[in-house]
């Protein structure tokens, strides 16, 4: 598949607290298409979706990323959301006091004007979000909580699909989502993805395992190791590395 760039990174350089934890990633994510990050445990593959939103705590020694053409790194997390750029945590944060209905109320609001379009009548927006939801197997009851207060780790997930689904990012980074979910549970999450999934939109997906891969079928795969890509390939490298491990490529870092 070759399709415009969507997303790219040249020469990426981070550090955390003065470590380098990517060093010289590159990686270009055409509109359209599907990819999957894989490495061992800290390779960097958080961090590179972290830094790409905006987080803080990292700092960007060298490099750059852009979307659309846009350069993203010197953008406050804010405005990167508004050019449709948007994170599902590996480990998504409770929000107390604030339900579900009024966090995504505000979002797709704020994102509504970002884009220059009216916002959606209280109407249109409960049909929306109640029809999304029970495709993801969430009640409206789900929908009054506190933003994933008291949460199972396959509702916080689920839950974090629904506020894609909602606001419809040009680009997704998904940082392991497939994380701590059963398979009926993993099976809904790769539905959501795959409906979100678009010819006009990048997906960046973050895993350690195959099983997703097996219900989102990537266009590419990339091993991240040492806090750069090390080998790439199609969605049968992912069967490999489910096969050998990473070991036979972790030397190359």
């Amino acid at each position: 598949m070759t399709s415009r760039p969507l997303l790219e990174i040249v020469d990426l350089h981070v550090t955390v607290a003065g470590k380098p934890i990517v060093n010289g990633l590159s990686l270009t994510i055409g509109i359209g298409e599907v990819h999957a990050l894989m490495g061992p445990n800290g390779s960097g593959k958080s961090t590179l979706t972290n830094v790409l939103a905006g987080r803080e705590g990292y700092e960007v020694v060298a490099g750059s990323a852009r979307l659309d053409g846009r350069d993203l790194l010197p953008l406050s997390p804010e405005a990167r959301a508004h050019l449709g750029l948007f994170l599902a945590f590996q480990y998504p944060i409770e929000i107390p006091g604030v339900s579900n209905m009024e966090f995504l109320k505000a979002a797709l609001d704020a994102r509504q004007q970002s884009l220059g379009s009216e916002p959606l009548s209280t109407i249109d927006f409960m049909k929306r979000v109640r029809g999304i939801a029970t495709e993801l197997d969430l009640s409206a009851e789900f929908l009054k909580r506190g933003v994933n207060e008291g949460f199972s780790g396959g509702e916080k997930k689920r839950n974090e699909i629904l506020q894609m689904l909602m606001l419809e990012p040009r680009m997704a980074l998904l940082d392991e989502t497939d994380s701590g979910l059963d398979i009926d549970a993993l099976k809904v999450v790769a539905a959501g993805v795959n409906r979100y999934r678009r010819e006009d939109r990048g997906i960046l997906l973050v895993t350690h395992y195959q099983r997703l891969l097996d219900h989102i079928v990537p266009d590419f795969v990339h091993v991240l190791a040492g806090g750069r890509i090390v080998r790439s390939g199609d969605a049968s490298l992912a069967r490999e590395l489910e096969a050998r491990g990473y070991g036979w490529l972790t030397d190359a870092a």
